[in-house]
């Protein structure tokens, strides 16, 4: 029990990254360009946030009235790390112990009490301290998975928030099985998981409008021993380039079809020189396509399959091409034209490493290069949609 416990509170500090507000407000004022209505009469929920501390609640409630919200319920998980001193929107005497209790907030109406003009935080405060209903402590832990979240989550409409990374296959399963509409913040890798690489295929879950120049800044109580990011000092903030939005609401970055120049085009002119000055794209060994090692050259006038990375999906428009799959071990796409034998995966690491091992050229694509099997990054199987 002691190590499960050790091994669970290591998971809650690993999986504590705090989203900035201008970064939640920016991805969802891209959905109300493209629907200015997505959230009218809607009820909100973001079930993995301290109410007291997150930037979402904060956002939600002070766009309560502009978004429409019917209802805007949010829940934290009691082994936050630092619930209740990093991000404190306001201190109410008596409605927050000073244990790490779990809290329900539930906003049902928004006003200007203190006739100033504009929603703020002190409007909120005075809800709060004036109406017992609105916030209640959980009678369990606040985990998503928990009874009473599980009864919230049946109630609302969207779910908005930044879930525990290391348990993002289950929250997002949770997230189907009761049909919720979503937008959440994941790790880019997330893309081949067998659990959620077909619902990106079927056009079931698709990248969000972004955060700006790709870069996604968050505060982490372990920011300093989290070795996936950047630390910055000056702002105290670990920023990722790998972390992404996860959506199943529309947007319309999702419908600009990316700008391409054609096969030959790009062999002359392309600025990556893995392209620019070939005879020809690489062909794949093991799948009937070609390697196409960056977005930006993708040609346009090729109508077989094509393998592109998966930060494509980035820029992917289900009006511009199909996917059909994706390289991967187990060939679950049925798209493998060869499968390698045990003997030539360690042939080919003993002429391409000098030395005895097993290079696993089932695991991706791979292009013959001076004579050598190689293996190229993880890549998704596309095409263009035809007309």
């Amino acid at each position: 029990m002691a190590n499960s416990n050790l091994a669970n509170a290591k998971r809650a500090k690993n999986d504590e990254f705090y989203t900035q507000y201008g970064d939640i407000q920016k991805e969802i004022e891209a959905y109300l360009d493209y629907d200015k209505n997505v959230f009218r009469g809607k009820v909100a929920y973001c079930n993995c946030d301290d109410p007291f501390e997150s930037n979402f609640f904060r956002y939600f409630v002070l766009n309560f009235n502009k978004l429409g919200l019917k209802q805007l319920i949010t829940t934290s998980y009691v082994p936050s790390p630092i619930a209740g001193g990093q991000l404190p929107l306001f201190k109410i005497e008596g409605l927050k112990p000073d244990g790490k209790e779990p809290f329900r907030i539930e906003i049902n109406e928004v006003k200007d009490f203190d006739s100033d003009g504009a929603i703020n935080l002190a409007d909120i405060e005075w809800l709060l301290k004036h109406d017992a209903n609105v916030a209640q402590p959980l009678s369990g832990n606040g985990d998503f998975r928990s009874p009473e979240c599980i009864d919230l989550l049946k109630r609302s409409d969207i779910v908005v928030t930044n879930p525990p990374f290391s348990l993002f296959r289950e929250y997002v399963k949770q997230l189907f099985d009761y049909n919720k509409k979503f937008v959440i913040i994941g790790n880019m890798n997330a893309i081949t998981y067998k659990e959620i690489f077909p619902l990106i295929k079927n056009n079931k879950l698709w990248l969000g409008n972004g955060f700006h120049a790709g870069n996604a800044y968050f505060f982490t109580p372990n920011t300093r021993d989290f070795a996936s990011g950047v630390y910055d000092k000056k702002t105290g903030l670990v920023k990722f380039r790998n972390v992404c939005w996860f959506t199943n609401l529309d947007h319309g970055r999702r419908h600009q079809p990316l700008p391409l120049m054609t096969m030959g085009e790009n062999l002359k002119y392309s600025k990556h020189k893995e392209i620019k000055g070939k005879k020809a794209y690489d062909k794949y060994d093991n799948y009937d396509a070609i390697e196409v090692p960056f977005t930006d050259a993708i040609p346009s006038d090729y109508d077989g399959i094509m393998g592109v990375p998966i930060s494509f999906l980035d820029k992917y428009s289900p009006d511009q091409f199909e996917i059909l799959g994706m390289c991967e071990n187990e060939d679950l796409y049925k798209l493998k034209t060869k499968v390698y034998t045990t003997a030539e995966c360690k042939r080919a690491y003993l002429e391409k490493f000098g030395k005895k091992g097993t290079y696993d050229l089932n695991a991706s694509g791979v292009v013959i290069r001076d004579g050598l099997s190689e293996k190229v990054y993880q890549r998704v199987l596309i095409k263009h949609k035809k007309a």
